[in-house]
């Protein structure tokens, strides 16, 4: 070999050991990042929805904007679709305020595909005037609800409330840098109940449609939804996660009062067996007393029960954390909907060992440890 293919072979040597320390140095960026090196592919996707107005006056309505993450190793033999709650979007799984990673990317490197979507009528799923009014949650009433209940909250469980991230007297509260950063967040909600719940259904439905068969995780608001996916795709749903579903059935309690859900677990109509055509046919009786201290006395149904028989075929599993409101009642859910014939286990963070949790869980300092509990629980009852 003469000197200067030496030469020559010392320079693309040199280009290459260049080229790869630059690769290996990780970017810098001036904002929070979490690594995704667990991840495959990532695209988005509308589903759903249908065209609606007079001839030449055409727009689509309910139809939802979905994201999806898939694994380079699938090891999970179905996808999980998260869906979030009242005020919020996607984002809740993507990461949290204070720059950690989120459930989406956890649940990736667990194996999952995961399937995100903004609710119809929210964030990038559009509402349009027609869909009807909204509101917004304020500052302080989200630091009473959600971030600052050890301050703020009225429910015996609230001084139990650690885990929101953030330090100093004003953590969680306005003006805090993690709570703006989470505030920031936070999008207008359609009122009506009702017409929210029917279209995440079909939304829902038609997502199941599209992606097959897959475990549903809700939280929060999106609880009714996973009851009512499960009821019109049956076969689709391999599971359903709710995280501190809407509840209890029948009644509000702690954030509002009077009737609420008049189907039990829902607004509008579920099937049950024997059939009900209206709510007002479920004949239901409160129990005596309250299942433990500080607890909300159920709502149930006389015996003999109905049956809410698409999904008594369907693991259930419902998780309430320890500082939560949802502390109080989240048992009710879990009791009404066994007794409905629907295999539900009711699990209290605390119970797990894990304790000092809000209503935020996905994005509170022990996230993940939350997480782990969920993929836990599904490798053990999910066939």
């Amino acid at each position: 070999m003469n000197k200067t293919m030496l030469h020559i072979g010392a320079a693309t040597l040199l280009t290459i050991l260049v080229s790869d320390a630059t690769r290996a140095e990780p970017p810098k960026l001036p904002v929070p990042a979490v690594d995704q090196s667990a991840v495959a592919l990532r695209g988005y996707f509308y589903v759903g929805g249908q065209y609606v107005g007079k001839p030449g006056e055409s727009t689509m309505q309910g139809q939802v904007y979905v994201e999806v993450l898939a694994p380079k190793d699938v090891r999970r033999p179905y996808p999980m679709v998260l869906i979030h709650g009242a005020a919020q979007t996607a984002t809740n799984w993507m990461g949290t305020p204070d720059g950690r990673k989120g459930w989406a990317e956890y649940f990736v490197e667990q194996g999952y595909v995961v399937y995100m979507m903004d609710q119809p009528m929210r964030g990038r799923s559009p509402w349009h005037p027609a869909d009807g009014a909204t509101r917004m949650f304020t500052a302080e009433g989200e630091a009473f609800q959600f971030t600052a209940n050890a301050v703020k909250g009225t429910w015996p469980q609230a001084k139990k409330h650690t885990q929101w991230p953030g330090e100093g007297p004003n953590k969680g509260q306005k003006g805090d840098p993690i709570f703006d950063a989470f505030y920031a967040t936070q999008v207008e909600t359609v009122v009506d109940a009702a017409l929210t719940q029917q279209r995440n259904k079909d939304a829902g439905a038609a997502l199941l449609d599209k992606i097959g068969p897959a475990i549903v995780l809700t939280h929060s608001q999106s609880g009714a939804f996973g009851w009512l996916i499960a009821d019109a795709r049956p076969q689709l749903v391999k599971s359903i996660i709710a995280i501190e579903p809407s509840g209890p059935p029948f009644e509000a309690t702690v954030i509002g009062t009077g009737k609420a859900r008049e189907w039990g677990p829902t607004d509008i109509a579920i099937t049950y067996d024997p059939p009900a055509k209206e709510a007002s046919e479920l004949s239901v009786v409160r129990d005596k007393g309250p299942d433990g201290p500080d607890m909300f006395v159920c709502w149930m149904q006389k015996e003999p029960a109905r049956k809410l028989v698409n999904l008594t075929r369907i693991p259930v599993m419902i998780m309430a954390a320890e500082a939560s409101y949802h502390q109080s009642y989240d048992h009710c859910t879990a009791k009404y909907l066994n007794q409905a014939g629907v295999k539900t286990e009711y699990i209290p963070l605390q119970n797990a060992g894990i304790h000092g949790n809000g209503h935020m869980v996905m994005i509170e300092k022990n996230n993940l440890a939350i997480a782990k509990v969920i993929d836990d629980w599904v490798v053990k009852n999910v066939r």
